[in-house]
């Protein structure tokens, strides 16, 4: 860690063990905002794809022979079949299916939900037999479900429940960008988000060295005297991510160091509180490590700024 005066100003820090302390005194829990939970929008997308198809499926609820009317309607309405893995919670149109093993081998059989202008018997055959066995035309014909729109948009809101992961990271980026941005505007200096080698070579001339020219850097930060890369993540658990990230970051350093340019990490979560050890390393084998307090409290400008001071 390399020990500036300003972390005796901003923090009451007389070293880079103390600035190591605070950093892990103060991890935020959270950074959880409204969008976290469900992302409306996307739902709203999602469900009016299919829409009309699930009102002509309406049809089907209730009905006492309802393989029968369920070929009916998916022969006269081939676009329906489309709609068949959304109806199951799922985002492929292709299944292969265990049919059998018992018999001294494995059977399967693939289903395809494409849809088509027209439709053969067969297909019409497989919608249905999906649908059946899958055990959802009980669910219509029992009256379980008594509206397809209303079911899939359930559907659509806990599909995107999966994201959340995805957002807590997305919530870090947009926090920290906060901070880049009003940094930039007061300082006149230009950065890019989501910044590839290729991108910065032809922004600002100036190379950094990647492994995989696609590798995205969180942020760029072009000043008249250096190149600031910014990585920022949150973890609130715990795991072995932790410590690979760490080891990754530490890489990162040295080769864009060599480079000319500043790197900075900006991280955060409880969960680095499971793996103080990994951090720690790349603490005292890196320039900077911040959190959000320490962002809060200018350090990150202050970082910046002086450099550029010193320099000019």
């Amino acid at each position: 860690m390399k020990y500036q005066p300003i972390f005796k100003e901003k923090l009451g820090c007389n070293n880079s063990e103390e600035v190591f302390e605070y950093l892990i005194k103060n991890l935020k829990g959270t950074i959880t905002k409204w969008d976290y939970f469900v992302n409306w929008t996307k739902a709203q997308v999602g469900l009016r794809k299919f829409e009309i198809n699930l009102n002509l499926l309406n049809y089907l609820i209730g009905k006492d022979n309802i393989e029968d009317e369920a070929r009916r309607l998916i022969k006269e309405h081939p676009s329906i079949i489309e709609t068949i893995p959304i109806l199951l919670a799922c985002r492929d149109n292709k299944f292969s299916l265990l049919k059998d093993y018992k018999n001294g081998a494995f059977l399967y059989e693939a289903y395809s939900f494409k849809s088509n202008k027209s439709i053969l018997d067969a297909e019409v055959n497989a919608a249905v037999e999906f649908l059946s066995s899958s055990g959802f035309l009980e669910q219509l014909k029992s009256k379980r479900i008594t509206s397809l729109v209303d079911y899939v948009f359930g559907v659509e809101v806990g599909l995107d429940s999966n994201g959340r992961k995805n957002r807590g990271g997305t919530s870090m980026e947009e926090i920290v960008e906060f901070f880049v941005a009003d940094i930039c505007k007061r300082n006149g200096y230009k950065y890019i988000a989501q910044a590839t080698a290729p991108k910065i070579l032809k922004e600002w001339n100036k190379i950094i060295t990647v492994e995989k020219s696609s590798r995205s850097i969180d942020f760029a930060i072009n000043t008249p005297h250096k190149l600031y890369l910014i990585e920022a993540n949150f973890y609130s658990g715990g795991g072995s991510k932790l410590k690979s990230t760490a080891g990754e970051y530490k890489s990162d350093f040295r080769r864009w160091s060599a480079d000319g340019h500043q790197f900075i990490w900006v991280t955060d979560g409880a969960g680095w509180k499971t793996a103080q050890r990994p951090l720690h390393e790349t603490f005292n084998e890196t320039d900077y490590i911040l959190n959000l307090d320490m962002l809060e409290k200018g350090i990150l400008e202050q970082i910046i700024t002086f450099s550029n001071q010193v320099n000019s």
